[in-house]
């Protein structure tokens, strides 16, 4: 469902701050579960940066076994496609087997050359997050006293 363009956040009045987007994402539940119109909401992340966690060092053998992983998946998926069209249950699986094989092979071979054209530019694993220092909810002005209503029985219950 398209959010509608002619509503504008200018429209719509706070009822919540939190630190934690689940917290947010808990509010947002607890007004859809108590029957609140919540197509009137939104959740609004504020001052946002982009946090990037370093979970390891890449070498050549871990560049070789993701590219093998990534390869091996593709290589099952086309010999799915193929034995669609081969005669037999043996064949089918002669086919998964092949492209698993393949793919695994093609994929470390792309995993090493990918990590050798680096020449050791960023030979580190990471995992990449956006994160907002606030998640406000906000709602359309002329459901504000009631969604604020609903959220009071949350606080209440803790």
């Amino acid at each position: 469902m398209q959010p509608n363009p002619a509503r504008t956040l200018a429209a719509r009045e706070l009822i919540g701050s939190y630190t934690e987007y689940s917290d947010a994402q808990r509010a947002v539940d607890f007004l859809s579960d108590e029957k609140f119109p919540v197509e009137r909401t939104a959740i609004i992340g504020s001052d946002l940066r982009l946090v990037e966690f370093v979970v390891g060092r890449l070498n050549y053998g871990r560049a070789a076994l993701a590219g093998a992983a990534s390869g091996a998946w593709f290589g099952v998926l086309i010999g799915l496609f193929l034995g669609l069209f081969t005669p037999g249950l043996d064949s089918l699986l002669a086919v998964i087997l092949s492209g698993l094989l393949i793919g695994a092979a093609a994929g470390a071979a792309f995993g090493l050359a990918g990590h050798a054209m680096s020449r050791g530019q960023r030979d580190f694993l990471s995992q990449r997050q956006l994160a907002a220092a606030r998640y406000d909810v906000v709602v359309d002005s002329e459901f504000a006293n009631e969604a604020r209503t609903v959220l009071a029985r949350l606080e209440q219950q803790g």
